[in-house]
């Protein structure tokens, strides 16, 4: 195992609770080095962090690992089978991607409190 893959999975083993789920992935291209990392799905909150925090702070210090070998070295953090994000179909995708409709105003160019409202109700989150 290369050195920068040993760093992440023992920094990843030290902070989750099913380090036996820890599955760390390398590869390389002309961009550089890719660690794909996957845990268990109930340690993904504590790899992300708050705002992402920790996961940058992983990916710094891969940075820092990598300029000792002269590699440029990237972090990629998969989503479990079973996360909590539900994922989206294609047909959710295709329909949050269809055109706006078009919100009437007032004479005065404003749109209108009840304008807003209906459209809120109208959204599909």
């Amino acid at each position: 195992m290369h050195e920068d893959q040993n760093f992440l999975e023992m920094v990843v083993k030290a902070l989750v609770d099913h380090p036996e789920a820890v599955v760390i992935t390398r590869t390389v291209d002309e961009m550089g080095v890719l660690l794909s990392l996957k845990v268990h799905a109930d340690d993904m909150g504590k790899i992300i962090g708050r705002s992402g925090n920790t996961a940058k702070a992983i990916r710094t210090l891969l940075r820092v690992v990598g300029m000792k070998y002269d590699a440029r070295v990237n972090l990629k953090v998969d989503e479990p089978e079973g996360g909590r994000r539900p994922s989206l179909s294609s047909a959710d995708i295709a329909e949050a991607n269809e055109a706006p409709t078009e919100v009437a105003t007032n004479g005065s160019g404003q749109v209108s409190d009840a304008d807003i409202d209906a459209a809120i109700d109208g959204l599909k989150i």
